[in-house]
C-alpha cells in the first residue's frame, strides 16, 4: 500500500491548492532567471505546505531536469565541490532545462558552515535556477543566504481547502468517511496537507475511529505519522526520506523508535528491528567521536529503511504510539550535563584549575558567572550555555 501523500502529489500548477501567491512568485523567478533578479529562491514555511512539491511541479511544467541535494549533502564540502559544481555548469542530457533543488537547508547545523559557504559561492556562479526549501530560514546563520535569494513564504493551508483535497482523494479511491472525521482531520492538521492525507489514509483503513482520536498537529504528531510509515508500510525508496520533514533531531527520533518498536514488532521481526536500531546507534557514536558527518546517511538508513524492512508483511490497524517519557528525561538530563561540563571546562582553562574541581564547585561557579555579564564574554559562552546557566533550578 503506497502512501497517498505520494500517490496524489500535485503534478501541475493547477493541482497546487492554497498557495496562489507562492506559485506566481516562483513562476516569475523562473521566467526572469538570467535576465534580472537573483539566482536562487527560498521557499519557506511549515512542514506539509508543499515546498518540495512545488519545486517538482515547476520542473515538470518547464520540462526541466531537477537535481536534488539536501542538508546532509551540504555537510560535506568536498561533495558539494564534486557534485553540485558540475551540476550548475553542465547542460541536462535529457531535458531542455535544469533546476537545482536544495531541500530542507535548515537541517544544516552550526558545524556545517563550510558547506553553507560553498553553497553561497556556487549561487553566484550558477547557470541554472536554484530552489531552496526550509521550514525556518530566519536563523542568523542564513543571513547572507537570505540576502542572496528571493524569499517566498508558503503559509499553512486553510482547513476548508485541506478538506476539499481529502474529499477528492476519497472519490478517486472509491471510499467514504464520516464528514465529522474529515472535518476533524482537516482542522487539526493545522495547515499540514501531507499530515492530513496520512491521517486520512489511516482513517480509511481503520474502523471505529472518532474525530477526537486525531490530535492537533505538532512535531509529535509529525513523528506519529513517521512511525506509522516506518512500522505499517513496506519499505520503498521514499522510506529513506521519512524523517526529513520531522522537526526532531535523530537522537530524539531514536528514543521514539526504541519506545514503540515493541508495540508493532514481535519475535523475529522485533529482533531485526532492534538490530537495525542498534546499528544506527553505533554509527551515531562514531559520528560524535570522529566528527565524520558522512556517517549520518547510514544512521538514517538503519532508522528508516532498516527498521521498516524488519517486518515480513505490511501491517494494518490502528496503533497508539507512546512518548518516550522515561528515556527522554535521561537523554535531556545528559544534554544538560554536557552543557555543565563544557562550561566547567572553559572556566577551568581560564582560571587554571582542574576540570574535576570546577565540576565539584559548579554551583558556586554558576553564581559567579551569572552575577557578572563580562565573565560570560570572557569565557566565550554559547547562547545555549548562557541559557543553561540562567535557567531556574528545578525543584524535584
Amino acid at each position: 500500500m503506497s502512501p497517498w501523500c505520494e500517490k496524489y502529489r500535485p503534478l501541475c500548477y493547477a493541482d497546487v491548492k492554497g498557495q496562489i501567491f507562492a506559485v506566481e512568485k516562483i513562476k516569475t523567478f523562473i521566467n526572469s532567471f538570467g535576465k534580472i533578479g537573483k539566482n536562487s529562491i527560498i521557499l519557506y514555511g511549515p512542514p506539509g505546505t508543499g515546498k518540495t512539491t512545488l519545486a517538482y511541479v515547476v520542473a515538470k511544467e518547464t520540462n526541466s531536469e531537477i537535481f536534488e541535494l539536501n542538508a546532509s549533502d551540504l555537510r560535506n564540502r568536498d561533495r558539494l565541490e564534486a557534485v553540485l559544481k558540475p551540476a550548475i555548469e553542465q547542460k541536462s542530457l535529457t531535458k531542455s532545462k535544469k533546476i537545482i533543488l536544495i531541500d530542507e537547508v535548515d537541517g544544516i547545523s552550526a558545524t556545517d558552515r563550510g558547506g553553507l559557504l560553498e553553497l553561497l559561492g556556487l549561487i553566484e556562479k550558477t547557470k541554472y535556477p536554484i530552489i531552496i526549501t526550509a521550514n525556518n530560514v530566519w536563523d542568523k546563520k542564513f543571513n547572507v543566504l537570505r540576502k542572496k535569494s528571493e524569499l517566498v513564504q508558503l503559509k499553512e493551508i486553510e482547513y476548508k481547502i485541506i478538506k476539499d483535497i481529502l474529499i477528492i482523494i476519497l472519490r478517486k479511491e472509491g471510499l467514504f468517511i464520516n464528514n465529522d472525521i474529515l472535518t476533524s482531520i482537516s482542522i487539526k492538521a493545522k495547515g499540514d496537507v501531507r499530515a492530513a492525507i496520512n491521517d486520512l489514509q489511516t482513517a480509511a483503513h481503520t474502523s471505529g475511529l472518532t474525530p477526537e482520536q486525531f490530535d492537533e498537529r505538532n512535531k509529535e504528531t509529525d513523528i506519529f505519522n513517521a512511525l506509522r510509515n516506518i512500522f505499517k508500510n513496506k519499505p520503498t525508496k521514499e522510506t529513506l526520506e521519512t524523517f526529513d520533514s520531522v522537526n526532531m533531531s535523530l537522537d530524539e527520533i531514536i528514543l521514539w523508535l526504541e519506545e514503540n518498536i515493541p508495540a508493532e514488532y514481535h519475535g523475529e521481526e522485533l529482533a531485526k528491528a532492534i538490530n537495525a536500531l542498534a546499528k544506527a546507534d553505533l554509527f551515531k557514536g562514531r559520528i560524535y567521536k570522529q566528527q565524520y558527518w558522512r556517517f549520518l546517511v547510514y544512521e538514517n538508513i538503519f532508522l528508516s529503511y532498516g527498521i521498516s524492512a524488519a517486518k515480513k508483511i505490511a501491517k494494518t490497524g490502528f496503533t497508539s504510539y507512546k512518548k518516550p517519557t522515561r528515556i527522554l528525561k535521561i537523554w535531556m538530563n545528559n544534554q544538560r550535563n554536557l552543557k555543565k561540563k563544557s562550561i566547567a571546562q572553559k572556566y577551568a582553562k581560564y582560571v587554571h584549575v582542574g576540570i574535576k574541581r570546577a565540576m565539584n564547585e559548579f554551583p558556586i561557579i554558576k553564581q559567579v558567572i551569572v552575577s557578572n555579564p563580562s565573565i560570560k564574554k570572557e569565557l566565550k559562552l554559547t547562547e545555549e550555555e548562557i541559557e543553561y546557566l540562567e535557567r531556574p533550578i528545578e525543584v524535584k
